[in-house]
């Protein structure tokens, strides 16, 4: 374009409009049709399912403490992300969060692969005082979600407002909630049903304290599941690590 036709429109407010608005939109539709005219943009992932009741109580309690202002829950497809956290996140892995825990800044590590790699010990002492496993930790202590019996008298209440958003829990889910979610923390129990509904959930005394369902026990079964629930053998992340 000469200089003269750039002088029309720099000095024509109107027709710069119009060529912006133009721009803009062209933009706009490469973008946005493409979205309308696949069936789905999350992959079909297998084992990705929604959490179970005692992992849903502790998201909440995740979310409460604002663990994701410090936090993410995203892994970046750079080598260098790929490197220290795993395999870079899939979007399928927070299809049924609402709302997603990707997170903004990192003041702490990624906690999208953070289930198994550290005991429950380890996290009870981390909750307790990070400063005991992490000596160059800013973090807070948490000691109170030790000592505070963890409330689930509305977790079904929870996974009905959870089914309006999309996500798939049945009447049987739903009814059987509260069952679950002591279930869970019960190894020696009729853990049958959780197992069925909730693959891959683990099942165990979280807090150390067989007798108290507690707000730690409910947090630490929801980090251990993180990151745990698909296998990443089925995808090749060597070539996305760039």
């Amino acid at each position: 374009m000469s200089r003269f036709s750039h002088e029309v429109i720099e000095k024509n407010s109107i027709l710069l409009l119009l060529l912006s608005l133009i721009a803009v939109s062209i933009g706009g539709i490469v973008e946005i049709i493409p979205t309308f005219l696949i069936k789905t943009t999350i992959e079909d992932v297998k084992g990705v399912r929604p959490y179970s009741p005692l992992e849903l109580a502790g998201r909440n309690i995740y979310m409460r403490e604002g663990c994701y202002l410090c936090h993410s829950q995203m892994i970046r497809s750079l080598r260098s992300e790929v490197e220290r956290y795993g395999h870079y996140s899939l979007a399928a892995e927070s299809m049924y969060d609402h709302p997603f825990q990707w997170g903004s800044k990192r003041n702490g590590p990624d906690l999208a692969r953070i289930g198994g790699k550290y005991s429950d010990e380890w996290h009870r002492l981390h909750m307790t005082n990070p400063r005991q496993v992490v000596p160059e930790s800013v973090m807070p202590g948490y000691p109170s979600l030790a000592k505070t019996p963890l409330d689930y008298t509305h977790i079904a209440d929870d996974m009905k407002a959870l089914r309006v958003t999309g996500v798939p829990y049945t009447d049987e889910d739903i009814a059987d909630a509260k069952a679950d979610l002591e279930a869970q923390v019960n190894p020696d129990g009729d853990t049958t049903g959780i197992a069925q509904r909730y693959p891959k959930a683990v099942i165990r005394n979280f807090d150390g304290d067989p007798k108290t369902i507690t707000e730690l026990d409910a947090l630490v079964a929801y980090l251990q599941m993180l990151g745990t629930l698909v296998d990443f053998n089925a995808y090749d992340s060597a070539k996305f690590a760039q």
